[in-house]
Formats: structure tokens, sequence, C-alpha cells
């Protein structure tokens, strides 16, 4: 494997039509043919029914699931589906936990070319919780580096971070503001090779976006960070693309988010 697909979407808990939504993603998440589906907003049932085990059974990919919090009639939580096999995962808490639980959930992929961890999470959503997002991309980037240590060329983290690039988490992230008095170093994968456009993901296209019609529409918030691509070329960024943003016939979209999807390369260059 020279290059991993990766794609990330925030699932939209189980709000409705949620058979016909999930139906679209499958449906388009089969042609893009993604390696690892990152996927926020999972909901799972008092029964145990999940959306993140519908999708991966359907697609023939295993799936690592951890819960966040309850919503509604089940609990919503993170998942993870890969095509290779999963040699661990942890769960880490993040911070502000008592205003809404949110999580990361990290997983060390065995691929061709060698163990990959990978990682996803959901940041606070209401737009004034800066603060509070600023402590939680202190405590992943924590987390990410504990839970990987420092023997992986190659590290993937995602999700819905709720705050756009000009906003100071993501800022801190990319290496361009200082929090802790430390700046990590991850490239964002849309700046590094996106397709062109504004890479929205929540965007006024989309008339789910309509319930939460308070929040600012037309924003980037969801992302694909990769670490610093080494000297041989491993974790470059060779495209991005915004994904899963067309409607069926019915005028239909798969979540109120957009995906996105990249592909990172593994394997040294020649």
């Amino acid at each position: 494997m020279e290059c991993l697909r990766v794609l990330t979407l925030n699932l939209w808990g189980d709000h409705a039509p949620l058979v016909k939504r999930l139906d679209i993603a499958v449906r388009g998440l089969r042609t893009l043919a993604p390696d690892v589906i990152t996927l926020q907003e999972v909901h799972q049932s008092p029964a145990g029914e999940n959306t993140a085990r519908t999708i991966a059974e359907t697609l023939g990919m295993k799936c690592t699931f951890a819960p966040a919090c309850p919503s509604g009639s089940g609990v919503q939580g993170l998942a993870i589906l890969s095509r290779a096999a999963v040699v661990r995962s942890e769960t880490h808490l993040l911070p502000h936990a008592e205003k809404e639980q949110r999580i990361c959930l990290g997983v060390v992929l065995a691929t061709d070319a060698g163990e990959l961890p990978v990682f996803t999470t959901h940041l606070a959503w209401r737009v004034s919780e800066g603060v509070e997002r600023e402590d939680q991309v202190v405590a992943l980037d924590d987390f990410v580096t504990a839970f990987s240590g420092k023997d992986h060329a190659v590290r993937i983290v995602t999700g819905d971070f709720n705050a756009t690039p000009a906003h100071d988490e993501l800022r801190f992230l990319v290496g361009q503001h200082t929090l802790a008095g430390r700046r990590p170093s991850w490239v964002d994968a849309w700046e590094r090779a996106g397709e062109g456009g504004d890479g929205l993901t929540w965007s006024s296209r989309n008339p789910a976006i309509e319930l939460l019609r308070f929040c600012e529409p037309d924003r980037r918030i969801d992302y694909v960070l990769v670490t610093t691509p080494t000297r041989d070329g491993r974790g470059t960024v060779e495209s991005c693309r915004v994904a899963l943003d067309e409607p069926d016939a019915d005028g239909v979209f798969a979540s109120d988010h957009f995906a996105v999807m990249a592909d990172v390369r593994l394997a040294p260059m020649d």
C-alpha cells in the first residue's frame, strides 16, 4: 500500500430520514472506496443498533466504536472503520466533560506499509466555546503523542473540530499559534492538497443545517490532519477533496456535514 485513502464524516446522529441517509452514505462510500473512515455523531440505540457498524458491515470493514455521551434515546460516539486489522485502540476523555462529554478515539492499524495510528474527535460545538476547544486540542495533542509514541513516521488525526482555520484552536494544531507553551506542526490536508474552492463542510447548500440555523453557516470545520512529511515522502498528502456533498434525487444529503477525503502516502517515494 503506497497511499491510504481516509475519509471523515459527521454522521448526524439519528436524525431522519436515518435509513435513507445511511443508504446514501453507503452508496457514496462504496464508490469512493476509502481504506479508513472516521465517523462522529455515531448513534447507538438501547438495543445496540449502531450506525457505524451498519455501514462497516455493508462495506466489509472493521469497526471500532467508542461512546461519548447520551443522545436522544441512545448514545452518541465516535467510530473508526478500516480495511486493515486493528492492533490496539484507546479512548481519551477531553476537558470540559461537565458541559458535554467529548472524547478522542485512537487506533493503530496494521497496514501493508507498517503500523499506522489514526485518531478521530468531535470538539465542543458552540461558537462561543473557543476556550473549551483550545483546552481540548491541547489534550488531544497530548493523547496522540502518548498513544502513538514517536516510532511512527505517519499519524493521522481527523474529525469535526467545530472551528474554522482562522480560529486559534486550529492555528495551534498547524503550528501558527502557541498554547500551553508549545506549537505542534500538523498538516491540514485541504490546505496542502485541496481540489480548489473554499472546502466548506458546513454549507448552506445543505438544507439539513437549518436545524442549527443560529450557527454561522458556510464554514470549513471538518479536517484531515497529517504529520509533517518525512524526507522520503511518507506522510505526503497527495490529494484532498470534499465528498458526500451531493443530494439524492429527493434532495436528501447523507448528513448535515459534508465529508473530507484525503490520499496520504505511506510508502517512501522512489
